[in-house]
């Protein structure tokens, strides 16, 4: 699995949508879809946002579509390396399950 570092985020997002058909997934503890409910299959690109300030506007907009990690009893939100690490094994589990 690549680990990819840019200058220009939103433009190297909007290159993998167009020239490479990878459908961008973000984070955002407000957003309406759930990690379990969401499809993670196929040519995904997981973008996660700062711990505190979260995603910045024009990251937020060019993602496809925006998934919350469901928060049990008095836990409001996890570091961003914890929910990396739900996403990434939601990810797998999906890919695994779908073959």
């Amino acid at each position: 699995m690549p680990l990819i570092r840019v200058t220009n985020l939103a433009r190297t997002m909007r290159d993998l949508q167009e020239r490479h058909n990878v459908w961008i997934v973000g984070t955002a503890g407000e957003a309406e879809s759930g990690i379990y409910e969401a499809k993670l299959t196929g040519s995904i690109a997981l973008v996660m946002g700062a711990e505190g300030d979260g995603m910045r506007r024009l990251t937020r907009e060019h993602c496809d579509q925006l998934i919350s990690i469901p928060m049990a009893g008095s836990v409001s939100s996890l570091n961003v390396s914890v929910a990396t690490g739900v996403c990434l094994f939601e990810i797998v589990r999906q890919k695994l399950a779908g073959q």
